[in-house]
């Protein structure tokens, strides 16, 4: 039996503003972060708005947001488990999540 590997993650204090506005600013990473803002999810059920996603595609669009520091991308098991890193970017970043989340869906 294989482990999954353990990716890394920015610390809160080197998470840059404008690296979170950038993996925020893609539509398709938004969507992603909105499922999120629920609570954690299955990697494989993070998407579900769009099945026809590539994996490869989706992948890319989550190493985006984990390299930004937005999300948490954990090992569970035999799977991985997606976290929105609310409460640290919460801190770090006052009222930005939820300006971001009360936007309405396919506004730019």
């Amino acid at each position: 039996m294989t482990a999954i590997t353990q990716l890394s993650h920015p610390d809160i204090s080197d998470v840059q503003l404008t690296d979170v506005l950038f993996a925020l600013s893609d539509p398709a990473r938004l969507e992603i972060v909105r499922e999120l803002a629920g609570g954690p999810l299955a990697m494989a059920e993070c998407g579900m708005t769009n099945p026809a996603l590539p994996k490869s595609t989706k992948s890319h669009l989550i190493k985006v947001l984990r390299e930004a520091g937005v999300v948490r991308n954990e090992p569970d098991g035999r799977k991985r488990v997606l976290s929105l890193r609310r409460a640290e970017l919460d801190e770090a970043f006052p009222g930005l999540l939820d300006s971001v989340l009360r936007s309405p869906a396919g506004q730019r």
